[in-house]
């Protein structure tokens, strides 16, 4: 997918990704090996993010398997198509002459098949990019599954027989860590560990991805994101939530965040009952502003521009 670092590293800040260093050649390593890349880290610390841009980097599709607790083979490789299948057997109801042999065989092919995200990954001529989304939400026994796939580069379906992959997708598996992933799978990745970006890495990918021009304000968000990643939150803010918070100020024409803004804003980050209890506590909303002017000063002070 990619002929060198330098090249991947290009693509990547033509998409406007910020990448560090030592994840970038990870990335290369997986692409040019073959090899799966295991993604842990919280909720909203980019990891689905990079998965997308890899594929917009590399000029490809992406196949997402969003996976689910009770998630099955239907929903991730495919099913028949019965309805199909029974319009089949009665336009051939007076020529197939007793060979159900034939007939059989017939109705069995890709032709009556309702692909699911696996199989259609393996069925690109250039690789793909396969996104297994969340897949510590599956159970051990689908995590099962998945090794023919990530191990061989084939699928084997009842009545349909064994489909190779005509070419070998870029696979990124993504885990909140609800549940360990197994040995198995771990062995056949490559592991990258993700965290919510430092205030230094979230100004970078605001100042990137956000249409204000207010240069001050990116480093005020991200230094807004850190303290409230810092406020024990249910639900702490993503990287995608903090690029929405950046066009609501926009759009109300906002040059900073103050604490009389605290309702209007609250909707963008207090996204359960119990964090927006938190922060209409006396004084909750304050301090978070007032942490929001430290940070300021601290990135300041370190020399890194906002």
């Amino acid at each position: 997918m990619f002929a060198s670092i330098e090249e991947l590293s290009e693509k990547l800040k033509l998409a406007k990704y910020v990448i560090d260093e030592v994840t970038l050649k990870v990335v290369f390593l997986a692409a040019r090996m073959r090899k799966p890349l295991l993604i842990e880290g919280p909720p909203g610390s980019g990891k689905t993010e990079l998965a997308r841009v890899v594929a917009l980097a590399a000029g490809t599709q992406i196949e997402r398997l969003q996976c689910y607790e009770g998630i099955n083979e239907e929903k991730a490789i495919g099913k028949f198509d019965e309805s199909l299948q029974r319009i089949y057997l009665s336009s051939q109801s007076g020529t197939f002459g007793g060979d159900w042999t034939s007939l059989r065989s017939g109705l069995h092919t890709l032709d009556f098949f309702v692909e699911g995200p696996l199989l259609r990954a393996l069925q690109y001529e250039a690789p793909c990019v396969l996104l297994i989304d969340e897949i510590d939400k599956v159970s051990k026994e689908f995590e099962a599954e998945l090794l023919e796939i990530l191990s061989e580069w084939q699928i084997s379906v009842p009545k349909l027989g064994t489909i190779k992959a005509k070419s070998k997708p870029f696979v990124v598996m993504t885990s909140n860590e609800e549940r360990r992933i197994g040995d198995p799978l771990r062995r056949r990745s490559l592991y990258v560990r993700f965290e919510h970006p430092t205030i230094e890495r979230e100004t970078k990918i605001l100042g990137l991805r956000t249409t204000t021009q207010h240069s001050g304000l990116h480093g005020e968000l991200a230094g807004f994101a850190h303290a409230l990643r810092g406020y024990k939150l249910e639900k702490p803010p993503s990287i995608a939530e903090m690029l929405d918070l950046a066009e609501a100020l926009r759009l109300l024409e906002a040059d900073g965040i103050t604490a009389v803004m605290r309702d209007v804003l609250l909707p963008c980050i207090a996204k359960t009952e119990s964090d927006r209890r938190r922060l209409l506590l006396r004084d909750g909303f304050e301090s978070l502003v007032f942490d929001t002017r430290r940070y300021c000063e601290e990135l300041s002070g370190r020399g890194v521009s906002a």
